[in-house]
């Protein structure tokens, strides 16, 4: 039988390579995307059927830019952190059309690093590394 197969779910960090906090958070990921894309064989010497049955995160690629977000792309991170936390993106900000104009003027103004999963709609600012797992690792409803 022939079936489609959903494309992978694509999560970004907006990285800054010298932020140690950024540097953490790259490893960090990197290390959220190899365990979500880990699999077992049957012919493993030991029984894995336990972490099978478990919900876990499916396999998703991880993108890691330096690169500020294009225009649009910041609508949607701003609309999918909500109007109580757009200040935790873009600097001195409270409301999307200050942010956009803030990030006009200068791409500075974007606080890295950033993680934002598209396809779940949500996005994390900061270096709380635990919330931004938790976020990354909370299976879609």
């Amino acid at each position: 039988m022939f079936r489609f197969h959903k494309p992978l779910d694509i999560i970004t960090l907006f990285h800054k390579a010298s932020s140690p906090a950024s540097v953490r958070l790259a490893t960090a990921l990197r290390q959220a995307s190899a365990a979500a894309s880990e699999t077992s064989t049957e012919d493993q010497a030991s029984d894995h059927s336990a972490q099978s049955q478990a919900a876990r995160r499916e396999e998703f690629k991880l993108e890691i830019t330096e690169s500020p977000p294009t225009p649009d792309q910041l609508q949607t991170i701003l609309e999918y952190v909500g109007q109580n936390r757009i200040s935790s993106i873009v600097k001195g900000a409270t409301t999307q059309k200050e942010a956009l104009r803030k990030f006009q003027e200068s791409v500075e103004n974007f606080q890295r690093p950033v993680v934002v999963d598209w396809n779940n709609g949500k996005a994390q600012a900061g270096e709380n590394e635990s919330e931004i797992l938790k976020m990354i690792n909370a299976l879609p409803k």
